[in-house]
């Protein structure tokens, strides 16, 4: 445990000394809040910040784990740290340490920012619920940056994180309802983990009745992605340290 948590006080330390990192992780979800639905007050405004809130943390997950992971990979530290006695799973453990303290920054920041410019208002119970959905629904997207690591290469990883950041984000329903989305977008928008993620959200959000659809569907895709990031992770054992 002590190695997990000087990881990941050094990986953190680390991240937050690059302002490229740090910077748009923590405003870039605000400032699409801001201009998706403030300022004034709108009859989703709640559900809104619900799903931008998942914005923010599934934005950690692709650039601290599939960003992070490429260019380590690319990296010489990274061969060093293979010869010390620090196994994959402590590594993966600071690095979720790490990532959940950058996702609870953004995500109470996007919250701040949400209750300054709208008239949002969450029933008790959901307040409560939505840290843990929050946390429990970005399970998949965790694995899938993991995958990302290891499957892209470091040149590739940053515009290929955002294209799926962003696309994800939109066609999912995180920005906007899904009634809100173009006819082909919202033909699709059902088969996408973010859709799960949103509709999950918006039912924390709303106080409603447990989604079973929506969490089994997030529990397939963690299921997925976590074969193909097991997968990456082992090809790139095989090639690398075999």
């Amino acid at each position: 445990m002590r190695l997990v948590l000087v990881h990941a006080r050094a990986m953190t330390i680390e991240l937050a000394r690059y302002p490229a990192y740090v910077v748009p992780t923590l405003l870039l979800p605000s400032v699409f809040f801001l201009f998706f639905v403030s300022p004034g007050s709108r009859p989703d405004a709640s559900a809104r910040m619900a799903t931008f809130a998942g914005f923010a943390v599934i934005g950690v997950a692709f650039f601290q784990f599939g960003v992070g992971i490429a260019a380590e990979r690319a990296s010489p530290w990274e061969v060093f740290l293979r010869t010390l006695p620090l196994g994959a799973a402590v590594r993966l453990a600071a690095r979720l340490l790490s990532a959940s303290f950058f996702a609870s920054a953004s995500a109470a920041l996007l919250v701040v920012t949400a209750f300054a410019t709208t008239d949002v208002s969450l029933p008790p119970a959901a307040w409560a619920e939505l840290p843990l959905a929050l946390l429990m629904g970005a399970i998949p997207f965790a694995f899938l940056g993991i995958a990302l690591g290891y499957w892209v290469p470091a040149k590739a990883a940053l515009p290929v994180a955002n294209l799926l950041y962003l696309v994800l984000a939109y066609a999912g329903g995180l920005w906007m309802l899904p009634s809100g989305l173009p006819s082909a977008v919202r033909s699709i928008s059902p088969l996408l983990p973010t859709r799960a993620f949103s509709d999950e959200l918006v039912s924390t959000a709303h106080g409603s009745r447990f989604d079973w659809g929506a969490w089994l569907a997030l529990a397939g895709f963690a299921a997925l992605f976590a074969l193909l990031a097991a997968a990456g992770y082992r090809r790139d054992e095989g090639r690398r340290f075999a």
